[in-house]
């Protein structure tokens, strides 16, 4: 039996049914005290490793997701779920890697009932859950829609081609579509691009998720505010515009780049203003030091919308982006704070990835997490010694064949189905993978080829498919 008393528990035991509480007699400060944590996750659409000040990013201004990761920790070697969109975010949901989960490519897939995701483990666990901004894993009338995934409220973009206008006719709040004041033509079935902008939707995200945060100071509270800064509009160019929407440039108004650059600049200092914004919320609202804040990218940055992430170094030291198994288009910024709980300019190069949240969510919040593919880092967020994973998998199944890539230790394979290429390569000596050492370590690339043979399930829409020649 679950021990409900006014003495503080121990880690992993705080069960909490809110009513408990309520009618136990504890008193207010003991109620703090036993309360887990809130946890907010935020998650950027296509940031690059290289995007931020902390992560040496030196022309755009990121002042307050710099102080964030001077006042937390941040990790070096995380890894987000698959470099595009969709399967990314199943994989966060689910904690299964791109060779478990149901939807491993961009595709019109809903999550299905018998998917267990993150929301619905802190759902169950008492907590208050709440997504604003972009799903893309499920379509309205679908089971994988966030009110049938565990999320108690939702407001933004059911659809992910639908989430590149910043400027949309409607955002579903629920089940319901809510209309906005833009006026749009649309291309194709789900895109299109405003001709009268009056309502910025990433404005409209920042202002719901702190709405969110009000309603329930009381907690605990999950909040995954999903921003779609900086992802280009890749249907404006259908109107003579480009992609990097954003309702002004800012201080970056009267540099001597293009307005892509500008806009895209523009995009990425105005979500680290918003990021400080709902720092400075959970402070006035007294819930700051037990508030988990997550920030994070889904993929690498991209090419589109007249965006040239050369320009701005978006990448870092490494190579490739979005579209890419190299470590460009996967490695991603993840900075945490929890002042309760990490010490202060923190940093980790613990490898870790989009599927251990859930299983990190669920050690926080004191319960059971299913079996997944993913270790809580939660250890690694508290200093502690942190179990390491035996390998990280991806798949990706976009252009004429698949790719997959898998890392083990220190060591890096990426194979191109395609070309029936192995190439292999030494992270720690080689971040930019600029050296394949394939021909020099064939025993070491085959075994490696060979985990990523068993490191997936059968699934019939995303297939692969070995030959003999290929197998090592």
């Amino acid at each position: 039996m679950v021990d409900y008393s006014c003495a503080k528990r121990p880690r992993h035991t705080f069960l909490l049914p809110l009513l408990i509480l309520v009618f136990s007699g504890c008193s207010t400060s003991d109620q703090e005290t036993d309360m887990p944590p809130n946890i907010i996750y935020i998650m950027a659409d296509d940031l690059g490793y290289g995007d931020l000040g902390s992560y040496g990013q030196t022309t755009i201004q990121t002042p307050r997701l710099d102080q964030m990761a001077a006042e937390g920790i941040r990790f070096t070697s995380h890894y987000a779920g698959s470099t595009v969109c969709a399967p990314s975010r199943c994989v966060l949901m689910t904690g299964l890697h791109s060779g478990h989960c149901r939807i491993r490519g961009n595709a019109r897939l809903p999550l299905e009932d018998e998917d267990v995701t993150v929301a619905e483990v802190l759902q169950d666990a008492g907590y208050a859950t709440g997504l604003v901004g972009k799903w893309g894993l499920g379509e309205a009338g679908s089971p994988g829609i966030p009110n049938r995934q565990g999320f108690d409220y939702f407001y933004g973009y059911l659809n992910q081609v639908h989430a590149h206008n910043f400027y949309p006719e409607f955002l579903w709040r629920d089940t319901t579509q809510v209309a906005l004041q833009n006026e749009v033509v649309a291309v194709g079935n789900f895109g299109g691009y405003a001709t009268k902008r009056v309502d910025y939707s990433h404005d409209l995200f920042t202002e719901e998720a702190l709405a969110f945060i009000d309603r329930h100071t009381d907690g605990p509270f999950f909040l995954y505010l999903a921003y779609t800064i900086p992802h280009a509009n890749n249907e404006s160019r259908h109107g003579g515009l480009h992609g990097m929407e954003v309702p002004d440039y800012g201080i970056y108004a009267d540099m001597d780049w293009e307005d892509a650059h500008k806009g895209t600049a523009a995009m990425i200092s105005r979500l680290d203003r918003d990021v400080g914004r709902l720092l400075d919320h959970l402070a006035a609202q007294g819930i700051d030091d037990n508030t988990l804040v997550v920030f994070t990218s889904d993929n690498g940055p991209h090419r589109e919308g007249g965006r040239d992430p050369e320009l701005f170094d978006s990448s870092g030291p490494l190579r490739g982006i979005k579209r890419a198994l190299y470590e460009g288009g996967i490695r991603v910024p993840l900075i945490a704070r929890w002042p309760e709980r990490i010490a202060a300019g923190t940093v980790s190069d613990h490898p870790s990835a989009f599927w251990d949240f859930l299983s990190t969510a669920a050690e926080i919040a004191g319960v059971e997490a299913p079996e997944t593919d993913g270790l809580s880092y939660l250890p690694a967020l508290a200093g502690e010694n942190q179990e390491a994973h035996d390998h990280l998998y991806w798949e990706f199944h976009e252009g004429a064949a698949p790719t997959q890539a898998v890392r083990s230790g220190n060591y890096k394979a990426v194979y191109f189905h395609e070309s029936g290429v192995t190439e292999l390569y030494d992270l720690e000596q080689d971040l930019g993978e600029t050296i394949d050492l394939s021909a020099q370590m064939p025993g070491l690339a085959d075994s490696l080829v060979e985990l990523m043979r068993h490191a997936r399930t059968p699934n019939e829409r995303w297939s692969i498919t070995w030959t003999t020649t290929e197998l090592p």
